[in-house]
């Protein structure tokens, strides 16, 4: 059976929206206050842009590779197959861990309805494994019976998802809003410039947008690749910028006065539906609370449902690679790579039971922003390897955005804390294992090594650097912010190191032939949008 190209404009833009507001939006107000005070709007506004960066290298290279799991299929086409391997699996590793931890968060709000779901501490109880079995089963089926079903119930969830926080800045501005907040105590940026940088990265600025990665790796499902792909990309991060922006807003304003008595660092929320929860409660809008106890479990589910359907696409990528075996590519009777679903659902679903939930978190935002590094990378190695070839979308000024965005992604590792970064490294060692294992048995030798070099010089540098600073665990000895300055300073060296690493021009004409005798396999025909963007 042969993938279909079925996603719109409207469809794939809310995948990756879908992909950015899960659960974190009910939070994120409060964090990022208590960290910046009202200048933490700016923090929303220099996140959205670093992570704008990001997306744009992966806009360039989706419309001139629209293949289905792109984040781990197009780092083979610049730097060979051990750099995809790296990057595939650790993208791979950290969508497994996307879908237990929404599917939590969702079981989480709705056990306010149904207590028996989690105990008291907040952990699921064993009908409430029961019942997370039974839901990453049901998001698992839906993504099986293909990808318009998909996109339609994910755009669908999607509008709810944008309608509630809308009604809530809305609501909770009329009821109750004070300008004077944005320059009490202390002013409008009460804690500097620090401050602002310090909820960028220690306030999850930057991490709540690393969603709009589902784009990409649906890119091989969508019609119309080369307008819709940026389009899609851009688009989630404006629209989500301006929730962000308009919650954060209506959050500061809505304050009451005597909570800010003690500073904004100082500033708490125990209601079960963080701040805004709290927000509605004081000032007595209970059909506003209800509406958020509702979005609560939605979020979380839709954000699980496109998790779910993107590491399908990633298992397919890693199987074309060859680090997974080839059924893990095999299509159903609806173009879905069926086996893969089966083999993520299996291994979200042991995540889930046996790995603290603590630890899940820590190793989803890293092991994905890991996966980042190699796009910015990619898309300049492209203009040398064919500078002739068309692009439908191009980034003006490659090389420096795409040294920024490499900066942003490894200033992104980095701020995860050493407690993350060397669990990612132990990550990368059973990877290359596993690799290394199916190698022995399969007996392929064009891994293309020397262009794999530069990122096993970048993860022993990244690490040292981590395990001196001052992040999550790390020693001190390099104290804040000149260990972040100091990533940014390595990041820039090690980003002119990988591009000069690039395959040569005949591997990368070899890897693009591979590629059309694939498309003939996944879409029963060499993929004509795929095959004029790369000519």
């Amino acid at each position: 059976m042969a993938m279909r190209r079925e996603i719109g404009l409207i469809g794939l833009t809310f995948v990756a929206v879908g992909g950015i507001l899960g659960s974190g939006w009910l939070f994120a107000p409060l964090e990022t206050a208590q960290l910046a005070g009202p200048a933490s709007i700016i923090s929303w506004l220099i996140g959205a842009v670093a992570m704008l960066l990001i997306a744009l290298t992966y806009a360039e290279n989706s419309t001139m590779f629209p293949i289905a799991g792109g984040i781990a299929r197009i780092p083979q086409f610049s730097h060979g197959r051990l750099l995809a391997l790296a990057m595939g699996w650790s993208a791979w590793v950290g969508y497994c861990t996307t879908a237990p931890i929404e599917v939590k968060a969702s079981l989480g709000y709705a056990s306010s309805y149904l207590p028996w779901l989690t105990n008291s501490t907040g952990d699921l109880t064993f009908p409430g494994y029961i019942a997370a079995a039974i839901f990453l089963a049901l998001l698992t089926v839906v993504n099986a019976f293909g990808v318009a079903w998909f996109a339609r119930l994910n755009t669908a969830m999607t509008w709810f998802k944008i309608f509630v926080p809308i009604v809530f800045m809305v609501v909770i501005v009329a009821a109750r809003f004070d300008g004077a907040n944005f320059t009490a105590e202390g002013g409008f940026a009460p804690f500097g410039v620090p401050g602002i940088f310090a909820a960028v990265s220690s306030g999850g600025v930057v991490f709540a947008f690393i969603g709009f990665r589902h784009a990409i790796d649906l890119a091989g499902e969508v019609k119309n690749t080369q307008r819709v792909i940026p389009l899609a990309l851009i688009l989630s991060v404006l629209i989500c910028l301006a929730i962000y922006v308009g919650l954060q807003i209506a959050f500061v304003g809505s304050m009451d006065p005597a909570e800010l008595a003690k500073g904004w660092q100082s500033v708490e929320a125990s209601h079960e539906l963080g701040p805004l929860g709290a927000l509605a409660t004081s000032v007595g809008i209970l059909w506003l609370l209800s509406m958020l106890n509702v979005a609560a479990v939605i979020s979380p589910a839709g954000s699980g449902l496109v998790s779910v359907g993107s590491n399908a696409r990633l298992a397919l990528a890693m199987s074309n690679n060859g680090v997974f075996p080839r059924i893990f590519a095999a299509l159903n009777a609806y173009g879905v790579p069926l086996w893969a679903l089966v083999l993520n659902y299996v291994v979200a679903l042991l995540l889930l039971i046996f790995l603290p939930f603590q630890e899940i978190l820590a190793l989803n935002g890293a092991a994905v922003v890991l996966s980042f590094v190699a796009g910015p990378v990619s898309m300049v190695a492209f203009r040398y390897l064919a500078p002739k070839a068309h692009r439908p979308f191009v980034v003006p000024a490659a090389s420096v955005v795409g040294a920024l965005a490499f900066v942003i992604a490894s200033l992104m590792i980095f701020w995860s804390g050493w407690d993350t970064i060397w669990l990612l490294v132990v990550l990368l060692a059973v990877g290359a294992a596993l690799f290394f294992l199916r190698l022995a048995v399969i007996g392929r030798e064009d891994l293309e090594p020397k262009s794999a070099i530069w990122f096993g010089l970048y993860m022993v540098g990244l690490t040292i650097i981590s395990y001196l600073g001052a992040y999550g665990g790390g020693l001190g000895v390099i104290p804040h912010p000149m260990d972040s300055i100091l990533v940014a300073l390595f990041a820039v060296v090690m980003f002119v190191f990988a591009v000069r690493g690039r395959v040569s021009v005949e591997i990368f004409n070899k890897f693009r032939h591979e590629q059309r005798v694939l498309e003939r396999q996944e879409y029963g025909h060499a993929d004509e949008e795929d095959e004029m963007s790369r000519t």
